[in-house]
C-alpha cells in the first residue's frame, strides 16, 4: 500500500521540496472561499478536486525541474473533528475526506514522471487556533483527539503524518503518541512569534527537547512553519551545540515552511490583502539557514508563498547540497 512508511527517503539529507501556502494560494490567487482555512472541503466538488490536482502537479513539475525529491502534503490541516463539526461534517464524512485527500496525492504519485522519490504526508493541524494558545489540551486529551485522523491516514497510502502550526508542547506530544500507536512516522512542526518563541512563550529549544524526552525521540524530525525567517533565525544562530543525550536540538530541525511576509501573526490575522514579500530574498534567507543547519533539507512555504517562492528557495539552496555535481 505504501512505499516509504518505514524508510523515509528525506532522512538521507538530500533536498526535498514541498508546496507553498496552499490555503492562501487558493483564497487569494484562485478566488476560493475557505471557511476556517479548510482546504479539504474543496474535495467535495469536481472543480475543487481539479484545482487541488493542478496545484500539486505544479510542485511535482518543480521537483522534476530541479531533480530533487518531493513531499506531497495533504490539504487536511483542518480535517479533524472539531473543525469538521463546524463545517457540518459527520465522522464518516470527515474520515472519507481524509482518505480522498491521500488518494488524490497517490494518483499524482502513481502517474508522475519524476525519477526522484515522492513522499505522501497526511497533514494534521491544531485542534484550536494555530496562533493563540486557547483550549489547550493535556497530552492524553491530545492523543485521544488526534488519533482518529492519524489512524485514518494509517489505512491509506500515506507514508507519514506531519503536524503543522503547533503552538504548545502538550498537543505535540499527544500527536506523537497517537502516531506511534498508529505505527506512523510523524514530523512535528512548531510555529513561533516574532521573538522566536512559541505562542505559549516556551522557547523552541525547550519545546523540541520536551517532546523528544516525552516521546523517547519518536518524531522523525522537527520543522518550523508559519513564521518568517527574521522571526527565528537569531534563535537558531545562538542555539549553540550543547548536547543533550548525545543529540543537539538544532540537529533535530530538518524542515522549514516559512511565511512570505515579515508581519506578525496578529498583523496577518488583520490583513485583507496578501503580502507575498520578496521571493528572491526569501530564497536567500533559506540559504543562510541551510549554511547554519547542514541537516536542513525539507523546504517549502507557508502563508503567502506559492510556486514562485519555492523556485527561489530551490535555486538558492540546491548548490549547498553535497550531492550536487
Amino acid at each position: 500500500m505504501t512505499r516509504y512508511r518505514h524508510a523515509l527517503p528525506q532522512l538521507n539529507n538530500e533536498l526535498f521540496l514541498t508546496d507553498g501556502g496552499a490555503e492562501t494560494t487558493f483564497i487569494f490567487h484562485h478566488g476560493w472561499e475557505l471557511p476556517y482555512f479548510a482546504a479539504f472541503d474543496m474535495l467535495q466538488t469536481q472543480e475543487g478536486r481539479a484545482t487541488l490536482h493542478r496545484y500539486y502537479t505544479t510542485y511535482a513539475q518543480l521537483a522534476e525541474q530541479f531533480e530533487v525529491g518531493l513531499i506531497l502534503e495533504s490539504p487536511t490541516w483542518r480535517a479533524s473533528a472539531a473543525w469538521g463539526t463546524r463545517l457540518a461534517y459527520t465522522t464518516e464524512m470527515l474520515a472519507n475526506a481524509n482518505r480522498q485527500a491521500i488518494a488524490l496525492l497517490e494518483d499524482i504519485r502513481s502517474v508522475s514522471w519524476l525519477e526522484q522519490p515522492i513522499v505522501i504526508s497526511g497533514c494534521v493541524g491544531p485542534r484550536a487556533d494555530g496562533y493563540i494558545v486557547d483550549q489547550a489540551m493535556s497530552v492524553q486529551q491530545a492523543e485521544r483527539y488526534h488519533y482518529e485522523q492519524i489512524a485514518t491516514f494509517a489505512d491509506t497510502s500515506a507514508d507519514m503524518v506531519c503536524a503543522m502550526t503547533l503552538n504548545y508542547t502538550e498537543e505535540a506530544i499527544g500527536i506523537a503518541w497517537a502516531a506511534e500507536r498508529a505505527n506512523m512516522p510523524v514530523v512535528i512542526s512548531f510555529t513561533v512569534e516574532t521573538d522566536g518563541n512559541l505562542p505559549s512563550g516556551q522557547s523552541l529549544q525547550s519545546a523540541i527537547e520536551s517532546v523528544d524526552e516525552a516521546t523517547v525521540g519518536y518524531p522523525s524530525y522537527y520543522m518550523i512553519n508559519c513564521a518568517h525567517p527574521s522571526h527565528f533565525a537569531h534563535v537558531l544562530r545562538r542555539g549553540g551545540r550543547v548536547l543533550r543525550k548525545s543529540r543537539c536540538w538544532l540537529d533535530r530541525i530538518q524542515g522549514l515552511r516559512a511565511n512570505a511576509s515579515c508581519k506578525s501573526h496578529a498583523e496577518l490575522d488583520e490583513a485583507t490583502e496578501l503580502d507575498i514579500g520578496d521571493p528572491i530574498a526569501l530564497g536567500h534567507e533559506y540559504a543562510k539557514l541551510k549554511q547554519h543547519l547542514p541537516q536542513l533539507n525539507v523546504l517549502g512555504g507557508c502563508c503567502g508563498t506559492d510556486h514562485r517562492h519555492i523556485v527561489q528557495v530551490a535555486t538558492a539552496c540546491l548548490p549547498l547540497f553535497a550531492t550536487v555535481i
